[in-house]
């Protein structure tokens, strides 16, 4: 017998070499019916692996990200089944699972996809996976293995054996179809019964572009067709907030091939969006004891040699600048944190001098390579709202929650309700990747653990996730859409106060280390707006609009009154503007609605000589005729119930 310990910490005894499957018809057969896969010991195992020692099982299903991975890794094998079925001769490569989906990279020579064979591509799909073909694995020997793929005349399969150890190497089979895999895979094809090729499109062999270049086949896969149809409407709403989309459309900000790929320019309205943003977060750090500061754009290539982001991170940064002073080098600054450290040095301090909160929206620049760059999630040129605590240990855990407390606010104030904190911790097999000591870490890890819990926070732990320098807790956001982003973030670091050998004078007249806090709510503002976007499809907070009233005069007559309106709105500080051209009402009313401006006020006669305004609300239509002090008090409530108080 084995003793099996499930995820609830139950453990159960079972015959040697029972299965996952045979586990999960032991707790019930609905259960059992939805498993598609499993992990043994840490180890991702098929459903019918067969289990011959004690461990720890986790069973998933569909709604599981691990159970996704497996269904859509599974598919990625039946959709190069379909292809090479339709397209003889075709070389496969490799066919992983991504976050949505999977795709597969082949050479197909001289031939071409495009969408128009989507279509039969997906009929082929589905007519193999109706054989309900079992997945089976098998281990090969090197040797066989290259022979397969040498006979095949498949030089990227050779290419990947040869880089692989005798004994380490396993095929998997289903139907009359074998490809080179480590595994992960539901039981058979019949449970696949939807899919959609999403894409084809150019793809470089091992993602260097001196290699041959590949046509890459997206696609996704569901358990039920109803699943793919409510996909694809997710994803046709996607398009319609896509924050490139309504970037441009409410002019917010835009890229010049000329200024660089990845660096954004914010034009005025976006500006000023992203600046009240600022405005709003500065306010409520003023009340939480922060200080700003103010850092330059470089750094001395010393700095980051000293904080370790040079040997973390330089290869993959902007190359050095060079003076024409012998051997001094500069870097564009990638990280704050090496700057406030010696904010912090420039004086000594006291334990009742801390602690010390230094804020700054300071700018950075990452080289991401052209094919990661995405709009504004992805750039090279990026603003963090970036602080850093400089505290004694004693005064860490509080500390840390006020920040949580900080998050929290920023949150609600813009209307992101579903979050999970994610305690993002070392890896502990692999511990080189990080800097610092055991003791240094376990501390850190224990203060983010325990303050999640007093906060009473929905947290997951995901290893391997820790900065180089320390552990976070990372807030993941769910969208109105329902995709997850990771936005605010905090860091507990006992690292850098020791690398900048920073110090304070504790109650017992002895120099110690402070402990430093990495925090940023919003993450960067680039992602941050482009993610709020997304969101709200551009119909943001009130407080938060470009514009929050539009005066629409009905003809050229009742300028003067719109002007008389504009002034008494800007007096209460209600942002607006006049449209003023000799167009149609309706015209005014369609364009304002495509703008996504919240009020719309129509003046004429009527409204001049009753000092009244006709109001119409973007997206509901006409709400009635105000006074003008009315429709004021009207929209300042609406501001202050939308804007909570930190």
């Amino acid at each position: 017998m084995i003793q099996i310990t499930l995820p609830d910490g139950s453990v159960r005894a079972y015959e040697k070499n029972s299965t996952p499957i045979d586990v999960a018809m032991s707790i019930s057969h609905g259960l059992a019916r939805n498993v598609i896969s499993a992990d043994f010991n840490g180890m991702t195992v098929e459903t019918k692996t067969p289990l011959s020692t004690d461990g720890n099982l986790t069973l998933f299903t569909f709604e599981q990200p691990e159970g996704k991975k497996a269904f859509w890794h599974s598919s990625a094998h039946v959709l190069a089944q379909a292809v090479q079925e339709l397209y003889p001769g075709v070389k496969l490569t490799i066919g992983p699972a991504i976050d949505n989906g999977f795709y597969y990279d082949l050479d197909l020579g001289e031939r071409s996809i495009s969408e128009n064979d989507f279509p039969s591509i997906e009929k082929k799909f589905l007519e193999l996976a109706r054989g309900k073909h079992e997945f089976n694995m098998r281990s090969v020997s090197k040797a066989d293995a290259l022979k397969k793929y040498k006979e095949e005349e498949n030089e990227f399969k050779v290419e990947l054996i040869e880089n692989l150890t005798d004994g380490d190497i396993t095929f998997c089979d289903h139907d009359n179809f074998t490809d080179l895999c480590r595994g992960g895979h539901v039981p058979n094809t019949g449970i696949i019964k939807a899919v959609k090729v999403m894409s084809a499109a150019g793809a470089y062999w091992r993602g260097d572009e001196k290699n041959k270049q590949l046509t890459r086949l997206y696609g996704v896969s569901f358990p039920k067709q109803k699943m793919l149809t409510e996909y694809l409407a997710v994803l046709e709403e996607a398009k319609k907030r896509d924050h490139r989309k309504l970037g441009k459309e409410l002019e917010l900000f835009t890229f010049s091939q000329k200024v660089g790929q990845g660096l954004p320019l914010w034009l005025p309205k976006g500006a000023a969006l992203r600046e009240r943003l600022e405005q709003f977060l500065k306010k409520a750090q003023k009340k939480a004891g922060y200080e700003m500061v103010m850092t330059p754009h470089i750094g001395q290539k010393e700095l980051y040699v000293t904080s370790g982001h040079y040997e973390k991170y330089g290869e993959d940064s902007f190359q050095p600048i060079k003076t024409p002073k012998m051997d001094e080098e500069f870097l564009l600054k990638p990280m704050n944190c090496p700057h406030h450290c010696e904010i912090y040095n420039h004086k000594p301090y006291s334990y009742k001098d801390l602690p010390k909160r230094y804020a700054e929206f300071g700018t950075v620049y990452r080289y991401e390579q052209s094919g990661e760059l995405h709009g504004m999630t992805r750039v090279r040129s990026f603003t963090q709202d970036d602080a850093h605590i400089f505290c004694t240990p004693e005064q860490l855990a509080q500390e840390f929650k006020d920040v949580i407390d900080l998050v929290l606010y920023v949150f609600k104030s813009l209307g992101f309700e579903d979050f999970t904190a994610q305690i993002s911790l070392r890896d502990p097999e692999n511990k080189t990747k990080y800097i610092g000591s055991d003791e240094n870490w376990d501390k850190a890890e224990q203060a983010i653990i325990n303050a999640s819990e007093e906060k009473g926070l929905n947290t997951v732990v995901e290893y391997g996730e820790a900065a180089f320098y320390g552990p976070k807790l990372d807030f993941m956001v769910k969208d109105a859409l329902g995709r997850s982003w990771q936005l605010g973030t905090i860091q507990v670091d006992y690292n850098l106060p020791e690398r900048f050998d920073l110090t304070y004078k504790g109650s017992d007249n002895l120099e110690h280390r402070p402990v430093m806090i990495h925090r940023a709510p919003f993450g960067s503002m680039e992602r941050f707006i482009a993610v709020l976007l997304e969101h709200t499809g551009g119909n943001f907070p009130l407080w938060l609009m470009p514009e929050q009233v539009i005066i629409l005069p009905i003809s050229d007559k009742y300028q003067k009154y719109a002007k008389k309106v504009s002034e008494l709105l800007e007096n209460s500080e209600i942002r607006g503007l006049i449209d003023s051209r000799s167009e149609k009402t309706g015209r005014k009313i369609r364009d304002a609605e495509m703008s996504k401006i919240p009020y719309m006020i129509i003046v004429g006669e009527k409204e001049e000589s009753e000092d009244t305004v006709s109001v119409r609300k973007h997206g509901e239509g006409d709400i009635g005729s105000f006074g003008i002090d009315t429709f004021i008090q009207f929209i300042q409530k609406e501001i202050k119930s939308t804007l909570v108080q930190f």
